[in-house]
């Protein structure tokens, strides 16, 4: 059974998986609520947002070169083991909207945490925040069975975050742990978020 976490909760990806060694890390979120626009509201729709989910592969929690984020515009890193799936343009539809998967067993040693964090594509220029998304998460499913092993639901309020920090994913005296972190910012985009990680 998936252990549910809260903020700051951390999780021991060994003990709780023996065996584990390729995760698939699901992040999610609803389409942003309506956007009422006229005289009384009226004439209001949907307004997409383009959130993207990004893999930060870090040295002693700090990015060695860019080539070590991976994103929609490098889906794989250069040692192979943390590959981003595919870049979804809107959050709609149940499930997982972006997934990146990662080889526990092929990270080279000297990397120790994999962060995962999401950006809004233009949230600046568009006036996009994650106080307009909903039913956002992460969660860690065993790639050989496909059995999820931990979900962090963020709850909390993010007017005016730019970006969300969900959690990372880290090596600890020999272990795989997470830890669920739920950090906002007000990042304008993936560059500007990896420079926190330098």
């Amino acid at each position: 059974m998936a252990v549910s976490l809260q903020k700051g909760q951390k999780v021991s990806l060994s003990k709780e998986t023996p065996g584990l060694s390729r995760i698939i890390v699901g992040l999610g979120w609803d389409e942003a609520k309506p956007v009422k626009k006229g005289l009384f509201g009226l004439g209001g729709k949907t307004q997409a947002i383009d959130c993207d989910a990004s893999a930060l592969v870090c040295v002693d929690g700090k990015i060695q070169s860019t080539k070590d984020v991976v994103f929609y515009n490098n889906l794989t890193h250069p040692s192979g083991a943390v590959q981003h799936m595919g870049d979804n343009l809107t959050g709609a539809g149940d499930g997982d909207d972006e997934q990146i998967v990662i080889d526990l067993d092929r990270l080279p040693e000297n990397y120790d945490r994999v962060i995962m964090a999401v950006t809004i594509y233009q949230a600046r220029q568009r006036g996009q925040h994650f106080g307009m998304i909903q039913n956002s998460f992460i969660r860690l499913v065993d790639a050989r069975n496909n059995q999820e092993i931990c979900r962090y639901n963020l709850t909390e309020q993010y007017d005016q975050a730019t970006a969300v920090i969900f959690g990372e994913v880290y090596r600890h005296n020999g272990e795989w742990k997470f830890n669920a972190m739920g950090q906002p910012t007000q990042d304008g985009g993936i560059a500007d978020l990896v420079e926190r990680f330098r």
